[in-house]
């Protein structure tokens, strides 16, 4: 990502990796012995690390404004996104059932008549599972990205942030009215909206087009939206999301670029997709072997970063590649014949 003559961003693409890997290690320690209660179970540490969930979505904020910045068209927009999400998605959604299948752990799925829609994303529009656990977010990015395509095509990027504070305004409004359609809820992300918009207050710093100061009474109502509507875990999640992000701008973190951390970053979503479920059936394997939890988890975790590795350079860069490739070839050649028209 660039801004304004900056160079890459790299401390946010370890932050994905760092996100991804505190859920995993929140769903091997604290989610294993929910689902098996029978087995085994490690020490219910990093039973936060669930909230990592919440820096992914500041993370897609500041991302996907960058996105739509640069971008050309809906249409454009679009492919992108499908590109980066889908193919590696169907991939792992597939590695994910055939690993449980062959390891016995059936149990963590749903029934398979509901397959073809969680290959959508949109199943939880519908009530129905998801295949694996957490492809929850899946939708909620979804909406998000309609919500966010929907302003850059009204061109609300002029005024966005007081547009964020009407997004704001209403998460508050409904705080209390049980009653509204939940669909209603999903589709304007009024459940995390706030981090969302945090992340995009600090990109629209960070490319120079607002300075702190402008952002502050935006970042107060972002906080206050969340003291006020949201449980008090989340208002900590936030204050600590917000103080990561201004470390990163200040460049307070170089740590964050080491190598490791950045390969984690650069595999984070396959690891994020193909952890839980194939992971989970890894501990379960070990635990009914009579072995150690502890070997259970390490296998596990070590099964996971393998497989997005695979996942990550065998799919998600290739076909993201070959789709971009494909869309750019049309579109110039489409420019082409309107030329020749014209």
């Amino acid at each position: 990502m660039m801004g304004q003559g900056r160079t890459r961003l790299q401390e946010l693409d370890a932050l994905r990796g760092i996100a991804a890997f505190s859920v995993l290690l929140f769903h091997y320690f604290n989610i294993y012995p929910k689902l098996f209660p029978h087995g085994h179970r490690l020490p219910p540490l990093f039973e936060h690390g669930g909230y990592g969930v919440l820096l992914f979505f500041a993370i897609s904020g500041f991302v996907i404004a960058f996105s739509l910045e640069g971008t050309r068209s809906a249409a454009d927009f679009a492919v992108k996104r499908f590109a980066r999400l889908f193919p590696v998605y169907w991939a792992a959604m597939a590695l994910s059932i055939g690993i449980v299948l062959l390891l016995g752990a059936g149990q963590l799925l749903p029934p398979a008549w509901v397959i073809p829609v969680n290959m959508t994303m949109l199943q939880g529009y519908f009530y129905l599972p998801a295949v694996d656990g957490v492809y929850w977010t899946l939708g909620v990015e979804l909406a998000f990205y309609c919500c966010m395509l929907a302003i850059w095509m009204g061109r609300g990027f002029a005024r966005l942030e007081w547009l964020l504070l009407g997004w704001l305004a209403i998460k508050a409004a409904i705080a209390g009215w049980h009653a509204m359609p939940s669909r209603l809820v999903m589709l304007l992300v009024l459940d995390y909206i706030p981090f969302f918009i945090i992340g995009m207050l600090f990109y629209r710093i960070w490319s120079g087009h607002r300075r702190w100061g402008q952002q502050a009474p935006f970042f107060v109502a972002a906080l206050a939206t969340i003291a006020w509507a949201d449980p008090r875990e989340y208002l900590v999640a936030a204050l600590l999301v917000m103080a990561i992000f201004a470390a990163m701008l200040r460049g307070w973190l170089p740590f964050l670029r080491h190598r490791l951390l950045l390969w984690l970053g650069a595999i984070s979503y396959a690891l994020y997709l193909i952890h839980h479920n194939a992971g989970l059936a890894i501990m379960n394997l070990v635990d009914r072997a009579g072995l150690s939890t502890w070997i259970g988890f390490l296998l596990a975790t070590a099964a996971s970063l393998l497989l997005a590795s695979a996942l990550t350079y065998g799919v998600e860069r290739p076909a993201a590649r070959r789709i971009n490739r494909w869309w750019r070839d049309r579109t110039a050649s489409q420019g082409q014949r309107a030329t020749q028209v014209g």
